[in-house]
């Protein structure tokens, strides 16, 4: 293949210019090289491919609403009616009474999720409530306040001082408080939290954990925020996957699973209590900030079409049905020599990891488990020590197995070495 002008995200370049790995088209849980191999999507892509590969029902959707008009800016009093339709429908799955701030992917929700908390302060006559606490291995986008409050070192590197944060243990209540307590509540903006961590590892949260958090957020006056990227819209069995923990979160910022994929759309769930200054009194506070495509027609034409087939196929409860199946499947890797860990069991997505001995010492065994998986007709994503598994909400306890077959294959690859 030739040199390639495409810099891909997160990519080594030197080593993938002219190397790429191409899919040319996708059908349910498969995707489909140039060649015509078939794949199963063990990770839907990038977490949001909920409702599986080519559905003619959004295609139906976006094409209509591009027959109407694609897109109009929505600054200011200007709407259309998708954007209008998709913040009533979403509103009206939130677990609490919320406004709908639309954007356009997840790194833009954060981003929104953590000026709007700062910005509430301000309103409120606190401007000194500005540090944004977050959690160790917890991934948050790579906009300018998700690079400062992520929690994966690696990805935080390189690119000069961040914004005022502080990361917390992920699995500690007690390291949460003593952050707080040790610089002032009355300095703290919010508490950001994926109900699962996602791409830090697949680390679902400890037995009371959401719970107590959510208690310490309260007593603290500090707003929750719930990072639903990947937890949202079936992964976990509910809307926002912070529902079955019967929390209320300040805000909810989502993205991926809302259209799953078929265009770039997300958006902030925002808490009337923190909507309330901007709302209430004309001529008083605006919040001065907002993307280019927030409300970008046809992207709401999608969530629309997205979400009807989420309720029309029940694929929303799914994330919770199936997440003992997978977790069954993967399960026996844990016997292999080559595997260190399997967690999951929260939500249709779980993680194998490397024996962390043999990734010590051979730095290329979790490059030849993904590419063994492969060979073998599986996409797995590599991610800190291990691969993880988050298929399609539409995929069978036989697509775990084959699943949980190919990284098997992939473990062998690693144990043989080089």
């Amino acid at each position: 293949m030739a040199d390639t002008r495409f810099w891909h995200p997160f990519a080594d370049m030197a080593s993938v210019k002219g190397a790429e790995f191409v899919i040319e088209r996708g059908e349910d849980v498969w995707v489909f090289d140039g060649d015509g191999k078939r794949y199963l999507d063990a990770t839907a892509s990038l977490w949001y491919a909920n409702v599986g590969h080519g559905r003619p029902e959004i295609a139906a959707a976006i094409a209509a609403q591009l027959g109407r008009i694609e897109a109009y800016s929505a600054f200011g009093d200007l709407a259309t009616p998708p954007a209008l339709e998709l913040a009533e429908t979403l509103a009206a799955r939130a677990p609490m009474p919320a406004r709908v701030f639309l954007t356009s992917g997840g790194g833009d929700s954060i981003d929104t999720a953590a000026k709007l908390a700062r910005r509430y302060w301000h309103e409120l006559g606190k401007p000194d409530r500005t540090v944004l606490l977050s959690r160790t291995q917890g991934y948050h986008g790579t906009h300018g306040f998700g690079t400062a409050i992520g929690g994966i070192a690696a990805n935080r590197v390189g690119f000069g001082p961040h914004a005022e944060s502080e990361q917390v243990a992920f699995d500690s209540v007690d390291a949460l408080e003593q952050a707080i307590e040790r610089i002032g509540a009355e300095r703290v903006a919010a508490f950001f939290v994926e109900p699962v961590i996602g791409a830090g590892g697949v680390h679902p949260p400890l037995p009371g954990y959401i719970e107590r958090v959510a208690e310490v957020c309260a007593r603290n006056e500090v707003l929750l925020v719930v990072d639903a990227v990947i937890c949202g819209f079936g992964r976990l069995g509910t809307w926002f996957g912070i529902e079955r923990w019967s929390v209320l979160p300040d805000m909810i910022a989502f993205a991926k699973g809302v259209t799953s994929g078929y265009l770039p759309l997300g958006g902030v769930i925002v808490s009337e209590r923190v909507a309330e200054p901007f709302w209430s009194t004309p001529g008083a506070a605006i919040f001065r900030h907002g993307a280019t495509y927030a409300g970008h027609s046809t992207c709401a034409a999608a969530g629309l079409a997205n979400i009807a087939l989420l309720e029309r196929d029940d694929l929303l409860s799914r994330g919770h049905a199936m997440e003992q199946v997978l977790l069954d499947a993967l399960a026996p890797l844990r016997e292999h020599p080559a595997c260190g860990e399997v967690r999951g069991g929260t939500g249709t997505l779980a993680a194998v990891d490397l024996d962390r001995e043999l990734l010590a010492r051979d730095a290329g065994a979790l490059g030849r488990v993904t590419a063994a998986a492969r060979d073998a007709g599986v996409l797995v994503r590599q991610l800190g020590a291990g691969v993880a598994v988050s298929p399609p909400l539409t995929a069978t306890a036989e697509h775990f197995e084959l699943a949980a077959q190919a990284i098997a294959t992939g473990l062998d690859a690693a144990a043989a070495g080089a």
